[in-house]
């Protein structure tokens, strides 16, 4: 691990349990001296990226606040998503989230949540399961044949834990079924008594950069027509995948510096 994969690891323990960390806690995560640990902090701060709290402990900086809106103004998946799931939300009454696919990891991306009588277990930038969930499953199952094997050979206990698959046969068929059909449905995966109805949404057509879904409470998902579910969230990310290709094609990205993230590969380490 190089000195600067060292100063990156400070970056990387940040979580929704973990805000903080001191001096003392540097020298642990990067496992350095106490004068090189501070030597990574005093840099990152400088770069916006770390601030100064009481306590003498470290926060995320400023520099991540502007990165963030820099990202959300100008990623042509979130752009080409909002507008229609603003009219599908508007149409249809429902919740519906998009996420992202970051190598190892989902993310939600965006949000429209009309119906407040569901609690919104959800938030913009929150990291989600990579194994549970409508969302998740349905961007898995676009996978290359090489990054699912992959994917199982680095998470099978997790994987036979979850009850998804109890070998890569199993697991690789049923990943399988949800590409063919399109979309994904699971019930109280992620959250108890919420159910998720999601569909894949495309670079080129056929490069995988996420997923949305109907978010729906179960008492809600089981009053409604459950086949025109489907076909409306079908409908959503192919008009969302349709955006994309014409930003694309006419180039208006690039003109600005802009484009589609490739999509990273697995990291080497847990």
């Amino acid at each position: 691990m190089t000195s600067h994969d060292r100063m990156l690891e400070l970056l990387a323990v940040f979580s929704e349990t973990k805000l903080s960390f001191s001096l003392e806690e540097a020298v642990k995560i990067t496992g350095t001296s106490k004068p090189t640990a501070y030597r990574y902090i005093q840099s990152l701060t400088r770069a916006g990226l770390l601030a100064p709290a009481s306590g003498d402990r470290y926060i995320l900086g400023s520099r991540i606040v502007e990165l963030e809106h820099l990202v959300r103004a100008n990623d042509p998946l979130m752009r080409s998503a909002h507008g229609p799931m603003l009219e599908a939300s508007r149409l249809t009454g429902l919740n519906v989230m998009l996420c992202g696919y970051y190598g190892d990891r989902v993310m939600c991306l965006d949000m429209v949540w009309p119906d407040d009588r569901t609690a919104s277990f959800y938030q913009r930038g929150r990291p989600m399961p990579l194994l549970y969930g409508a969302m998740a499953k349905t961007i898995l199952a676009h996978f290359s044949a090489y990054q699912m094997r992959q994917l199982y050979l680095r998470y099978a206990e997790e994987i036979a834990a979850s009850g998804f698959a109890s070998d890569w046969e199993e697991f690789r068929k049923a990943l399988s079924v949800i590409r063919q059909q399109g979309y994904a449905i699971t019930d109280s995966e992620v959250f108890d008594n919420m159910v998720g109805v999601a569909a894949p949404v495309f670079a080129n057509g056929k490069r995988i950069l996420g997923s949305v879904v109907w978010a729906i409470s179960g008492e809600k998902y089981r009053s409604l027509d459950s086949a025109q579910l489907v076909e409306q969230i079908k409908v959503l990310s192919q008009t969302i995948t349709d955006a994309i290709r014409l930003r694309e094609e006419d180039g208006s990205e690039g003109a600005t510096g802009g484009g589609l993230a490739a999509r990273p590969r697995f990291s080497k380490d847990r």
